[in-house]
Formats: structure tokens, C-alpha cells, sequence
């Protein structure tokens, strides 16, 4: 198969390995009548409740009820991923924006809390988290509206603020983020969890309803002011974090709850290996450069970039034929008016320069299918696309700068389109460099 085909090849492969369905039946058994996750044993006394939020919600949600029954259940995925959502008696399904949340991420927020208030002492709680779950699941602290948790998030967003960072401000307006959901519950709770953070932190994934949080009030206030934001939030958040600065306000969970057990089944650096492993079976000389890759995406890609230059001049760090694999999360900082794209798009067209003239193809790819406000997944290049990006009359720099990839992008031919994949596991690079 030729470079292109290949990359597309192991792609698929990564994403099969982060799929949700199997993650969760790889870790969870029924033995005996006690449930079996990873290696620790839990006893079924009363009932099991299932609460499940993020864009890989609905699979993960199948794989737990094709195992065991559950009484009552509510699961909140993203518009259009619902499709393949179990629809079993008691269990409710939700479909709510993404990335920027709406009436229907308040609405799992609020029956979500209910759901959680309702386990008793000798029930348990199944908490399935995936990417996604912080804009899908929500509820904003008395005294702040949606629209003012919506206009938040839009700043964050736009700020270039790294997801670690957004996660830590949107706990601390939230009543369910920051393990105030795990503080609910009497029974015991099981989460079962899809990383799409850098490092698996599990504090940062989906903003940690079910986790300790290290991070302050005055963490996020510092987030604030370092990107520009503090002056431009609606006065109601400014109030609470102000208030939650003077200790007037309930602070994040900051102590491991002896009721609570978090379990990660799947990640990006699972999804890495896995491209390692099919590279090398199909030939190629592999290395995993890093799976905590952070930055602007832009100025990433250009250092990826080198490295694939490195390795087609002077076959270092890996010989050709070879696969270089990153994973992690690129950000894009929007200033004024910006154009259509996303942070795999932005990838993708900034390593087209670097990688000019040379026998290589990269890839970047959002691993649940959607990269940005758009339909595309990433972008896919070679060492001919800014020739015809040129041919096609298009100034790269100048596209760059106002942030219109997308449309760049499909006027070549190179958007990458998967649609929904059903997991989210972070974002992915393949770089292909055949030996001749």
C-alpha cells in the first residue's frame, strides 16, 4: 500500500483500539455476583444505577447493560451520537452540545444530581465518563445562568487556554465538576472512564465529578487573568470565584471518598501503542515521539514536521521506513474574526510546509471524528499538497492566520472525514516516510 493508504490503515487501527464498547468489557466482569473491575472485586447488595456522559456515552453504556441490569439510568451523549444508544426501560438518553454546551447539557445536569441522590447505602452508582463530558454534563452554581456558563466556555475556548486549564475554571462554577457529584452519592461508586487528556490525569477528564481536585479557586482566577479573560466574564462568575476567594464558597472535592473508585479502560497512549504495534507488523520501522503532546497547533506541527524531515534526509531517530506517532491535545488561539476549521485542520496545514517536496504524508485526526465546528476529523497531507494549495491559489500564511483551514484543506482534497467514531481518546499524528 502507498504512504496515503497506510496512514488511513493504522488510523483505523488506533481507533478500533480506544473503542469504548470493548474497553469496558475488557475491565468489567460478573463473577459470582460481585462485579470484577480491572482486579478489584465489588459486592452487588441493593441496586445498580447507571449515569453515563460524553461522546462515547451510548457504547460504553450497551457494553454495562449487556452485562448486567440495571434500575434506573441516564446517559448524555453529543448531537448525532445517540444513534446506537441502548433504549431499555428506565434508562433515559439525552443529546446536548458539544463543544459548546446547551439547555439539554442543564437538563443531564439536573437529572444527572437527581440520579446520584438516589442510591442508597447498599446500591451502586456506574458512572461511564468520556470525552466531551464537561460541555455535555452541567449544572452551574446558584446564581449563574446557562447563558453566562455558555459565554464562559466561548472565551476559554477562544483563548488558547490548554483543556487542563478550561477544566479547572469549569469546576469551580459547577456543582457536579470537581468530584461534587462523588459528595452526593451514599453508595458506592464505580467510574469507568475514557481518557482524552495529556498524562490521563484523571482530575481533567470530563472536569472530575468523581475525583479529588487539586486545583483552587485561586488556580483558576490566575488561569483567567493569565489569558485575558477575568474582565470579559459575565459578573455572575466573576462574583462566585470572588466569593469562593474569600472562602465563602463550597470548594472542589480534596480528598479521596473510601466509597469512590475511579478505573481508567482506555486512553491515547493505549491508542499509540496500538499504531506502534500494526506499523511494525506491516513493515515499518515505528517510534512513539510522545503521547502528552500539548501547544499551539501551528507551531506543534512544525516541530513534528522537522522530525519527519529529520528522519527523510537522515534516517534519525528511527530508519526508513518509518512511522512517527504522537498523541496529545493542540490547541488554536483565536484573536478577531476567525474562518472554519479545527485543531488537527490547523495541524495539518502548518506541517504541509515543512514537510514540502519531501516522500511523506502526515496525518492529524481528532479521535471521536470531529475536529473543531466542523464535519472534517483532521487533515491528511503530503509533500505535493502546498504545491497545489499554491496551484489552487491560496496563500498558506495567510490562511493560517485567520484560521480558515477547512476550507483550504477541501479545496485540495486533503480534509479527512470519519465522521462519528463513537470514542474519543485525544488527538493523533501519524507521519509516514517510506524508504524510497
Amino acid at each position: 500500500m502507498d504512504a496515503k493508504e497506510l496512514a488511513l490503515t493504522i488510523m483505523d487501527e488506533a481507533i478500533k483500539s480506544a473503542d469504548p464498547y470493548t474497553a469496558v468489557r475488557r475491565n468489567l466482569k460478573v463473577k459470582n455476583g460481585k462485579l470484577v473491575v480491572s482486579s478489584e472485586e465489588f459486592e452487588v447488595k441493593g441496586s445498580v444505577y447507571l449515569l453515563a456522559f460524553g461522546k462515547a456515552a451510548c457504547t460504553m453504556s450497551r457494553a454495562v447493560l449487556e452485562l448486567l441490569p440495571v434500575e434506573e439510568g441516564l446517559i448524555a451523549t453529543k448531537y448525532g451520537y445517540a444513534e446506537n444508544c441502548p433504549r431499555t426501560r428506565g434508562i433515559k438518553v439525552i443529546e446536548a452540545g458539544h463543544p459548546v454546551p446547551d439547555e439539554n447539557s442543564l437538563l443531564a445536569g439536573k437529572l444527572g444530581l437527581e440520579l446520584a441522590e438516589k442510591v442508597g447505602e447498599d446500591d451502586i452508582l456506574l458512572v461511564l465518563i468520556s470525552g466531551g463530558g464537561s460541555a455535555l454534563f452541567l449544572l452551574p452554581e446558584d446564581g449563574i445562568s446557562l447563558e453566562d456558563k455558555i459565554r464562559t466556555n466561548e472565551l476559554l475556548l477562544r483563548s488558547g487556554a490548554r483543556i487542563y486549564e478550561i477544566n479547572t475554571v469549569r469546576k469551580h462554577i459547577s456543582k457536579v465538576k470537581g468530584g461534587k457529584l462523588a459528595k452526593r452519592v451514599r453508595g458506592t461508586v464505580i467510574s469507568l472512564i475514557l481518557s482524552d487528556v495529556v498524562g490521563d490525569r484523571l482530575e481533567a477528564i470530563a472536569s472530575g465529578p468523581t475525583v479529588k481536585d487539586p486545583t483552587t479557586f485561586q488556580d483558576a482566577y490566575r488561569i483567567l487573568k493569565l489569558y485575558n479573560v477575568w474582565e470579559k466574564l459575565p459578573e455572575s462568575v466573576r462574583r462566585h470565584i470572588e466569593r469562593g476567594l474569600r472562602g465563602e464558597a463550597e470548594e472542589t472535592l480534596k480528598e479521596d471518598l473510601p466509597n469512590v473508585h475511579n478505573f481508567i479502560v482506555g486512553s491515547g497512549r493505549i491508542a499509540c501503542e496500538r499504531v506502534k504495534k500494526k506499523a511494525e507488523e506491516l513493515g515499518y520501522n515505528a517510534e512513539i515521539l510522545t503521547t502528552t503532546l500539548e501547544g499551539e497547533a501551528r507551531e506543534v506541527a512544525l516541530a513534528i514536521g522537522s522530525i519527519v524531515e529529520e528522519v527523510s534526509a537522515y534516517n534519525r531517530p528511527v530508519r526508513k521506513p518509518a512511522v512517527l506517532i504522537a498523541g496529545g491535545e493542540w490547541t488554536v488561539t483565536i484573536t478577531g474574526d476567525a474562518g472554519l476549521g479545527g485543531p488537527n485542520q490547523e495541524f495539518a496545514l502548518s506541517v504541509a510546509r515543512k514537510i514540502a517536496g519531501l516522500n511523506a504524508v502526515v496525518l492529524a485526526v481528532d479521535t471521536d471524528g470531529t475536529d473543531g465546528p466542523t464535519d472534517a476529523a483532521g487533515g491528511i497531507v503530503d509533500g505535493e499538497t502546498l504545491e497545489r494549495l499554491k496551484e489552487a491559489g491560496i496563500d498558506v500564511e495567510e490562511v493560517l492566520k485567520r484560521h480558515d483551514a477547512y476550507h483550504a484543506l477541501e479545496k485540495v482534497g486533503a480534509l479527512l472525514r470519519t465522521g462519528p467514531t463513537g470514542t474519543n481518546v485525544n488527538s493523533l499524528v501519524i507521519a509516514v516516510i517510506p524508504e524510497k
